[in-house]
């Protein structure tokens, strides 16, 4: 917590009327996230914890907060649903955390693209945009918890990254409205290309309040799983199918290990098969049938989703990205992850010696996605975790073999997926955080300047 010599209590008053907690349980749970999914982020992150947690309503309290935590110099570190694995939302040096839920408003809908506060889940924002007709680009598999403004702040690739690319890619994201935080906050427009200087920053340059995104068309996609001998067959697979002449919204690759982690699934994912799950358009199922054919697949589960909620099963992208992580950790914490990006063309016999090499010390998880127009490979394998030692190993093996590793046990952008300071974001940092309050600790090239 903040060793600042300050009076938390007349601090809240400054805020009335939004809600606040100063004491009590919510003050450890809404400084935590989904970083336990890192053995060594847990124990790293465990004690930090808020002195103040505030919920705003409004834009207009958000002004307010900032302000207030300008005025008192505490830390105000912003948060969403929690759902981020690399803290975050975690309060490195206690102080304020805004908790953003409440400013949820789906401000208007319109063909090709949503206006929206950053508060609102993600699920629910998919159901409004659903009621016009339309879909989002992309969402994360804890889109039910997740909000969208947690998501563009943290979030990297997602359902979807198959047909839309990456968040980053150009028009996923419109545009934003950020406050900065100084004795007399403003309110800074970004679009087009500007708006990189805030996403996936980690909320440390910036508080977004809302967002353009792009919608498209929408569709009643196949949830499918399709079943096969080998693992590398179910990757030959899904390299032949990552072409624009199969429409998918995702695909995703499990190895049999996964298994025991889908009980509920039963025979659809029986524990001597390796899985892939998609989501197809209908009008190119039977290609995509034929094609996983032609790899030796046997299709186990193909229902759309009002299908799936009748017969009680779970929608393909539960079963993919990091929710694969999440169900093997309900049942068994000692799992850990990793996240990497394979070297183009895709090395297959690479993947399938170092199945070899690691046995069952690895589970095998594949993302096909598109990043920048390109067709892209990410790995994110569930590790049998023994030490941080042993886990920088293996990454240094991938590493060895010209992956690119996104380290998922470190706090800052620049150590775990950014892998460079951004100068863009720091420079937007000194003008809409000038007095360095927004969730210190996680953006090391602030650090070392001030340094």
């Amino acid at each position: 917590m903040s060793d600042k010599n300050i009076d938390w209590n007349r601090l809240a008053d400054e805020l009335d009327p939004m809600r606040t907690v100063t004491s009590g349980g919510q003050l450890r749970g809404r400084s935590r996230d989904f970083s336990w999914y890192s053995p060594i982020l847990d124990v790293q992150l465990k004690d930090c914890i808020a002195n103040l947690i505030v919920f705003p309503h409004s834009e207009e309290d958000v002004m307010r907060v900032a302000a207030c935590v300008a005025r008192w110099r505490v830390p105000l570190t912003v948060r969403g649903g929690g759902t981020g694995n690399y803290g975050q939302c975690v309060p490195l040096q206690g102080g304020v955390v805004m908790d953003m839920t409440e400013l949820k408003r789906v401000i208007e809908v319109a063909p090709g693209s949503v206006r929206v506060e950053a508060g609102a889940r993600i699920g629910e924002l998919q159901e409004a945009v659903r009621a016009s007709g339309q879909d989002l680009l992309m969402f994360p598999s804890t889109l039910r918890v997740a909000t969208i403004g947690g998501f563009i702040a943290g979030g990297y690739a997602g359902i979807g990254s198959i047909r839309h690319g990456i968040l980053k890619d150009r028009d996923n994201v419109r545009g934003m409205r950020v406050v900065t935080v100084e004795d007399n906050p403003r309110v800074i427009e970004l679009r087009g290309a500007d708006i990189q200087k805030v996403h996936h920053a980690f909320g440390t340059n910036g508080i977004i309040t809302q967002l353009d995104l792009t919608l498209e068309p929408a569709q009643d996609w196949l949830h499918t799983i399709t079943l096969f001998e080998t693992y590398g067959d179910a990757l030959r697979f899904c390299t032949e199918a990552s072409t624009p002449a199969v429409d998918l919204y995702l695909l995703t690759s499990v190895e049999k290990g996964f298994a025991p982690f889908y009980a509920h699934l039963g025979e659809r994912f029986p524990l001597n098969r390796h899985a892939v799950f998609a989501m197809v358009s209908p009008r190119s199922i039977d290609a995509y049938r034929a094609l996983s054919a032609r790899h030796g697949g046997v299709e186990s589960l193909c229902m759309n989703a009002a299908a799936l909620e009748k017969h009680g099963l779970p929608p393909a992208y539960e079963c993919a990205y990091n929710h694969t992580t999440l169900q093997a950790l309900k049942t068994d914490r000692q799992w850990t992850y990793l996240q990497i990006a394979h070297a183009q063309p895709f090395d297959i016999a690479l993947c399938e010696e170092l199945a070899r090499q690691f046995g069952d010390e690895i589970y095998w998880h594949h993302e096909f996605a598109k990043q920048f127009g390109e067709y892209q490979v990410f790995g994110i394998p569930l590790v049998r975790y023994t030490t941080p030692q042993r886990q920088y190993e293996i990454m240094r093996v991938f590493e060895s073999h010209g992956c690119a590793t996104f380290d998922p046990h470190v706090v800052t952008i620049e150590d775990g997926g950014m892998k460079e300071i951004d100068l863009a974001q720091i420079d937007f940092k000194r003008l809409a955080d000038p007095h360095g309050l927004l969730n210190p600790g996680k953006m090391r090239g602030w650090d070392e300047l001030a340094a």
